[in-house]
């Protein structure tokens, strides 16, 4: 008889547990505010100062995000820069420069002279 009783004890819980499911589910669902034990509701007030600032910090993702895509495309061309064969030959120029001690001013008006005799 006390198995019997226990059984039924768990099935009540369990469908009061199904049930305030059930009843929370289709309350979301349909757009009614949650309450809770004492009947005040859970959602936030619509407050015109906390939508302002949603506002404000809406426009201030979206120009971060603006100048994120502008920092990727500025990083692109220097990767394109850095990668690209003509900038190692002025890397080993400017090598050759400072070990020789000479400078472009000095090259390009030797060649001059050059031209000129």
């Amino acid at each position: 008889m006390l198995g019997l009783s226990g059984e039924l004890i768990a099935l009540i819980a369990v469908a009061g547990v199904g049930g305030w499911v059930l009843t929370t589910w289709m309350r979301i669902k349909n757009g009614y505010p949650l309450e809770n034990s004492w009947g005040k509701a859970l959602h936030p007030k619509h407050d015109p100062a906390a939508l302002e600032r949603v506002k404000l910090l809406t426009q201030e993702n979206a120009e971060l995000r603006a100048e994120i895509g502008s920092m990727k495309d500025r990083l692109a061309n220097v990767e394109r820069i850095v990668t690209d064969g003509g900038y190692h030959l002025s890397q080993e120029i400017g090598k050759l420069q400072a070990d020789s001690g000479a400078t472009i001013a000095d090259l390009s008006r030797d060649t001059q002279q050059e031209r000129a005799s």
